[in-house]
């Protein structure tokens, strides 16, 4: 009995060594070193499926549109789902006639984004350029593709002599 015993114990200590060391094996193959097989130039235009490869074109990256005050009044009136968006922190003091504010500032528009229909027509302003920008920029990098920027912003608006909102 104890030479069976002696033997499982001795059979199951090489087992374990033997793990042991295929393991520490395994983990020392660097990725370099597994065998990768060579294409013929011939067949470089064909994935593995051997059928040809067909390489898609680079998508455009999309960006805002400048447009003048007398585009965005027109627009807002041709356009009753267009969503105009203030993204100054001057809002109450006036806004275009149906504008929504995110202010930028303070992190609104940013909250605002994943709730907002990409698919919609966006009317963006500020009453500073590096604002607007950035909030039309901020439109575009999440991934809508119909986004103005009312060249001259509110101050624009205002010298037209456009209708605000207060």
């Amino acid at each position: 009995m104890k030479n069976k015993i002696l033997t499982i114990i001795i059979v199951a200590l090489a087992l374990s060594l033997s793990g042991c060391y295929w393991q520490k094996a395994a983990k020392e193959v660097e990725i370099n070193e597994i065998p990768v097989p060579i294409q013929r130039e011939e067949d470089k235009s064909m994935n593995t499926a051997n059928e040809p490869i067909v390489e898609e074109p680079e998508e455009e990256a999309s960006s805002y549109v400048d447009i003048s005050a007398e585009e965005a009044k027109e627009m807002i009136d041709n356009n009753p789902y267009l969503i105009v968006i203030d993204v100054s922190p001057h809002y109450d003091n006036g806004h275009l006639p149906g504008a929504v504010n995110y202010y930028l500032g303070d992190g609104s528009l940013d909250k605002a984004i994943p709730g907002l229909n990409k698919d919609a027509k966006y009317l963006v302003y500020c009453h500073v350029d590096s604002v607007s920008i950035l909030g039309a920029q901020k439109l575009i990098d999440a991934g809508f593709k119909n986004v103005y920027r009312l060249k001259g912003n509110y101050q624009a608006w205002v010298d037209a002599g456009y209708p605000i909102e207060k």
